[in-house]
């Protein structure tokens, strides 16, 4: 697994990491939000920042895709990138995505190290070594795993993001308290500890998860929990482009939905499912779902990476804190579970 810092010991392993290394050229990959906001910061913290090559791409989901990709490469290739080179990337999940695949991709694999500019990037995007792209408006069905040399966690970048943006990747963060630590779960809940206690302890469940199946084979996919229809939710809307909807929106109302499942059809009792329902309730707007909507979420689903010989596999809880994998579930009850969501 890779090494994760945090704050001022963050600054201290890169500038060590690269002086060791000793890179032919070392490119940083930002957003035009990060560059305005959080380039400055590293820049500073450098000894020779004038030695960094920035490449630049829009902000937004909509840019994680394989033109993108392509002009990353050739961006590369044009500035004489090679083997020995190094990419950070500075920026959100999108950015650690397209970065990470880019990569593990040029020249058949460079090293890169992630720098999570968002919350969902530092407690889930940029750990684990999966990078990737979006194929039109399916999620991530183009990438590799391959694992970062570090990830730096700075959580002074978390002040230049909106409220919203916060409880977007506060989403993942409860899905850690669910499908592995209950106490956990109740902290989150309970607005018990800071923030900076509580990325450490959803960078130290996914690192022990990923840890224990790094291609993805087996107990990983619990990290999938909200995922299968939060995906296809999330697709969906980016297809409508009338409603913006963050990514970690589309897992809540997954992982409501998903809960409802799981209570009918893992064990989870009925009052822990009315915990975790009212939990989001409390947090989140919900998303008014016409029948048309319903449909073609449902129809996304054959998408899903986790499928194998054409069933759809669903992550469903047992309890809270706890999960399991490759679930079958029938047709009619993803349609109760969304009169379950529209009703709770």
């Amino acid at each position: 697994m890779s090494p994760v810092y945090y704050n001022e010991e963050a600054f201290s392993a890169l500038t060590k990491w690269i002086a060791d290394q000793q890179y032919s050229k070392v490119f940083i990959l930002v957003d035009t939000n990060t560059e305005a906001h959080c380039l400055p910061v590293i820049q500073t913290k450098l000894s020779k920042p004038d030695e960094f090559e920035v490449l630049v791409i829009p902000a937004g989901e909509t840019h994680k895709n394989i033109q993108v990709s392509e002009q990353l490469w050739q961006q590369l290739s044009d500035r004489g990138a090679d083997r020995k080179s190094l990419l950070i990337n500075l920026g959100g999940g999108v950015v650690t995505d397209i970065g990470g695949f880019v990569a593990a991709t040029f020249r058949r694999g460079i090293h890169f190290i992630n720098i999570p500019t968002s919350l969902l990037a530092m407690v889930d995007a940029a750990i684990g070594g999966k990078t990737g792209v979006d194929l039109g408006v399916l999620k991530n069905q183009v990438g590799v795993i391959l694992q970062p040399q570090m990830v730096l966690v700075i959580t002074k970048f978390l002040k230049t993001l909106a409220t919203r943006q916060v409880a977007n990747g506060k989403a993942e963060m409860y899905k850690h308290g669910l499908i592995f630590d209950a106490h956990y779960w109740s902290e989150l809940t309970g607005d018990n500890g800071d923030i900076d206690t509580h990325i450490r302890r959803s960078v130290e469940i996914k690192n022990e998860i990923v840890a224990q199946d790094l291609t993805e084979n087996g107990l990983r996919k619990v990290l999938n929990f909200g995922h299968t229809l939060g995906h296809a939710i999330e697709s969906h809307f980016l297809e409508r482009k009338d409603i913006p909807l963050y990514h970690g929106e589309a897992i809540i109302a997954g992982m409501i939905l998903e809960g409802y499942l799981s209570n009918r059809l893992t064990g989870l009792a009925q009052h822990q499912l009315i915990e975790i329902t009212d939990a989001f309730n409390q947090g989140y707007a919900k998303i008014d779902f016409t029948p048309t909507d319903i449909k073609a979420i449902c129809d996304l689903l054959k998408f899903d990476k986790k499928n194998t010989h054409g069933h759809v596999n669903f992550v469903l809880l047992t309890q809270i804190g706890a999960a399991t994998f490759d679930v079958k579930v029938p047709d009619d009850m993803i349609q109760k579970a969304f009169a379950y969501y529209k009703e709770a």
